[in-house]
């Protein structure tokens, strides 16, 4: 489907499908969708004709609510707290662009955070209107995660991934584990947890792996490398709090911490270190490192 409103200062418009339901007009079904704003910011935006149909035919506060449509609109915080910390473009081409992400910045818009996101940042600098990433990091982590800004060839990369064709290697500070030689490798049956954001471990066929190694001992901490054989979310972050060494500064594992708000005073001490992949468009060898350090 072709976007009827185009990207505002590195955003994109969002979306929603109108399902069958008892609004009378488009203003009821917007105040009910979204009760944190108010019913006259939403007659501001569509007096402004910022609130569209797929066809792009400006929506009213009085028009009729339609189930089946798709209508646009454009996200808006108020009050947003800047992230302090810079992104690092390691690698550009006609394809693909690999960026080095700071901790604490988000990739994608979603919950409080909107400018102040790794994709819109770049939008904004780039004028790169497809821009989108191809594989998760989290807002926690810092390191290198990969963008394709080309539509043609998107899933070509994006099928590495699916593929487990990109070889990742993390780097984590977690409290010396001892009684084990090094490398080996965790595996472990990881489900959705309780609160929903969190992951768990349960009895049954494995389906995540990790490859753990020692890279210098730090007194009671140590620095591992870590690398994933499978993509489970939070993988390494569960494997190191199962094995008993949590990851410094870990708010989720191995128990949840009470929310920090813009606190950015002690990160995460996990990293993205490096990907590596063969290019699916060139047959190069790709290898893109991070230049931060934990």
């Amino acid at each position: 489907m072709k976007i009827p409103l185009p990207i505002r200062d590195g955003v994109a418009p969002s979306r929603v499908w109108l399902q069958k339901g008892p609004w009378p007009s488009m203003l009821d079904f917007l105040c009910a969708r979204f009760p944190d704003v108010a019913a006259t910011t939403w007659q501001e935006r569509m007096a402004r004709g910022e609130v569209v149909d797929g066809d792009g035919v400006h929506l009213l506060p009085d028009s009729s609510y339609r189930p089946g449509i798709c209508l646009f609109y454009y996200r808006e915080l108020s009050g947003e707290t800047p992230i302090p910390f810079r992104e690092q473009i390691l690698h550009r081409d006609a394809h693909i662009l690999a960026v080095d992400k700071p901790h604490f910045l988000p990739v994608i818009p979603g919950g409080r955070f909107l400018h102040e996101t790794l994709l819109v940042r770049l939008k904004k600098k780039l004028q790169l209107p497809d821009l989108t990433p191809i594989h998760r990091l989290d807002r926690e982590t810092a390191g290198v995660i990969l963008f394709s800004h080309n539509a043609g060839s998107r899933g070509a990369y994006q099928s590495l991934f699916q593929q487990r064709a990109v070889h990742k290697v993390y780097e984590a500070l977690a409290p010396t584990l001892n009684g084990r030689s090094f490398p080996f490798t965790y595996r472990s049956r990881m489900v959705d947890g309780t609160p929903f954001f969190r992951m768990q471990e349960a009895a049954g066929e494995p389906n995540s792996e990790t490859r753990i190694d020692l890279i210098e001992q730090r007194g009671a901490l140590s620095l591992y490398q870590l690398q994933p054989l499978t993509g489970r979310k939070h993988q390494l972050r569960v494997h190191l709090a199962a094995l008993g060494v949590p990851i410094v500064n870990d708010p989720f594992y191995p128990q949840v911490l009470p929310c920090k708000a813009d606190d950015i005073t002690q990160p995460l001490q996990l990293l993205a270190r490096a990907v590596a992949f063969v290019d699916p468009i060139t047959g190069d060898r790709r290898h893109f490192e991070s230049v931060r350090k934990l």
